[in-house]
């Protein structure tokens, strides 16, 4: 099973966008894939339309056993494991743990999964915190969508920074260029000053319509305009990532 984080310290660069789609597209592709949502605003289980149980809480989730709270997608070989408004207090409750346990919790809680899918993708929240290190060293790959703008960008730094602190190996970070309007002059200067640094990915998510109206359909892009320049590109950015991940 490989493991992906669609993680930024800056909220709005479209994470949870990333998120659905994304998964969406692996499971298109042949993967059985589960959508871990760990953002308490629950952004991604609400686009699945799906909510978690009322027995499902913080404390569950790192109790492990996930398996009796994952539920069933719409869509063949897509799963969820909804977020909880609860999830707001993990880094208390991660903080609680035994200090050599506090950074690997999701690694460890991941691992009984490994037989029943082939891809985990985590729609993740925008901190940097004890939360944020788990996620990195539970992931095989840190997927992070960058508007081409210069709050975008330090958080892209930060992330770079928190890899460090972590000793995790920045090739596992898949930068994309998202929202991108290219009609915008700092969107293209941005795009042509870092899109070849080794941690970018060539496929890019323009500012379209399609991904805006996710709200509207509670369906992933491609689930409603197949056809859509969103809906290809998402799906492009899926195999550049995935073939990334088995190419190692």
């Amino acid at each position: 099973m490989k493991i992906f984080a669609i993680y930024s310290s800056k909220g709005g660069v479209g994470k949870t966008a990333g998120a659905v789609n994304l998964s969406y597209s692996a499971a298109q592709c042949g993967h059985r894939v589960l959508l871990c949502d760990l953002d308490a605003q629950g952004a991604a289980s609400f686009y699945f339309r799906v909510r978690p149980g009322k027995k499902f809480n913080g404390k569950k989730l790192l109790q492990g056993g996930l398996k009796k709270f994952i539920r069933a997608s719409d869509y063949e070989r897509l799963d969820l494991l909804p977020a909880h408004f609860s999830f707001r207090n993990l880094d208390l409750v991660l903080a609680k743990l035994e200090e050599e346990r506090r950074r690997l919790a999701l690694q460890k809680l991941f691992k009984p999964l490994a037989d029943e899918y082939d891809v985990l993708i985590m729609d993740c929240p925008p901190n940097l915190t004890l939360l944020s290190e788990n996620i990195i060293l539970a992931a095989d790959s840190v997927v992070t969508p960058v508007i081409p703008t210069t709050l975008s960008l330090v958080a892209l730094k930060q992330l770079l920074k928190l890899f460090r602190k972590v000793g995790a190996k920045e090739k596992r970070i898949n930068a994309y260029f998202s929202m991108v309007e290219p009609r915008k002059v700092m969107h293209r200067d941005m795009i042509a000053q870092y899109e070849q640094y080794a941690i970018f990915r060539k496929v890019q998510i323009p500012y379209l319509a399609e991904v805006e109206k996710m709200g509207l359909h509670r369906q992933p892009v491609a689930a409603v305009s197949p056809a859509s320049i969103a809906a290809k590109q998402y799906t492009s950015l899926w195999l550049e990532i995935w073939n990334r991940s088995i190419g190692g």
